[in-house]
């Protein structure tokens, strides 16, 4: 999993075109907007690809145009040749959505102005009045936005910070990838891309209930058991047996080089990295605590006085073991990285090595964040 993931031995990805990459291997990269140290995307990339900055991923989605944000695991960022397979997510969004009556009252204006103007931000519309949306009241602007854009109609188009300008999909996505058809139209086969693509994204995943399968709608235990009979009968995945695990876990059969090779121990070099709270690696917690021994919960919607560890806290790999978490805040004010805690797992010592490791590991990262760190 650790090798697959390039977090494990030398680094296998790059600099921009490791991004593509990574993500193009994992399937998606899940997107999150709290930025305390990085967003999420942001901090899945850091422990991964070799030189990376945060202008990388910003380019390679508003100026490349080579990936795409929209749902897949979530809200995610993927490889915009993608956006044909989640036809059906647009589809659905176009027959339900909440405010339906009202936003589709102005959907029509809205499209024209942005036809006209190019790409327009919510405060751009004159339409003020509030009602409810996902997580709180918003203005009528907004959620008839984030409508259209959900549908595909409209894709982000740049950002302002945290603003999101929209444009027409066709001045985003390539008339071509537009309009390819599903390459997945009914359902098993759709459900049964999804999975796959999951167990890519981890590298080993298990059939059993999990947040790994976020996202893939209508997706029953049932369907489960028939896509993983049929995926093992196609050759497309490899069960395995795993040492204290009694449930069967899988890897993708195109692993089965590196699966061998892992086998064979090879001497690795143990990097030092922090992992994203919504890390692909982590998208499983329960497989992350048979296979490490590390329970991890992001905390962040935790009430202060509940919280076992902190706000923002970050799991630590060293080599191939969980050793900790850490909460980092960057003071961008200051320019300067400062540590709030870290908390070591039971049984773990911390030796000079790790300690040199995680405080070249903390340079780095500072430097990701464009801040200094003693």
């Amino acid at each position: 999993m650790l090798a697959k993931q390039g977090l494990l031995g030398e680094y296998k990805f790059t600099g921009k075109q490791g991004v593509l990459d990574f993500i193009a291997q994992a399937g998606c990269v899940q997107f999150d907007p709290i930025d305390v140290c990085g967003k999420n995307a942001e901090l899945v990339l850091q422990s991964r690809v070799a030189g990376f900055r945060k202008e990388m991923l910003y380019e390679l989605l508003y100026e490349d145009r080579a990936l795409v944000d929209y749902f897949d695991k979530n809200l995610s960022i993927f490889p915009i040749g993608d956006w044909k397979y989640f036809a059906r997510d647009r589809r659905w969004y176009a027959q339900n959505s909440r405010n339906f009556s009202e936003v589709n009252a102005v959907c029509g204006e809205i499209l024209e102005r942005i036809a006209a103007q190019g790409p327009l931000c919510s405060k751009d519309l004159p339409y003020r009045e509030k009602g409810p949306w996902y997580w709180s009241d918003a203005p009528l602007a907004r959620a008839a936005l984030e409508t259209l854009y959900f549908r595909g109609a409209l894709c982000v188009h740049h950002k302002k910070g945290t603003i999101k300008y929209y444009d027409l999909a066709e001045r985003c996505v390539p008339r071509e990838i537009l309009d390819a058809p599903d390459p997945y139209p009914d359902d098993l086969s759709h459900k049964k891309w999804r999975v796959l693509r999951r167990v890519g994204a981890l590298g080993l995943l298990w059939n059993k209930p999990s947040d790994a399968w976020l996202n893939i709608g209508g997706l029953k235990a049932a369907d489960r058991d028939e896509i993983f009979a049929q995926l093992l009968a196609e050759g497309k995945i490899l069960p395995l047996e795993v040492e204290g695990i009694r449930e069967t876990l899988y890897c993708l059969a195109s692993d089965a080089a590196l699966l061998d090779e892992i086998r064979q121990d090879p001497p690795l070099r143990a990097r030092c990295e922090l992992l994203a709270p919504l890390d692909n690696m982590l998208w499983d917690r329960k497989l992350i605590s048979a296979l490490f021994g590390f329970d991890y919960k992001w905390e962040i919607y935790t009430p202060e006085t509940q919280r076992k560890h902190g706000y923002y806290v970050l799991p630590i790999l060293y080599g191939d073991r969980l050793i900790g978490r850490i909460e980092p805040v960057c003071d961008r004010k200051a320019g300067r990285l400062s540590i709030k805690n870290i908390w070591y797992e039971d049984g773990v010592k911390p030796t000079g090595k790790s300690e040199t490791a995680l405080a070249a590991c903390l340079r780095r990262f500072a430097k990701f964040n464009q801040v200094e760190f003693d």
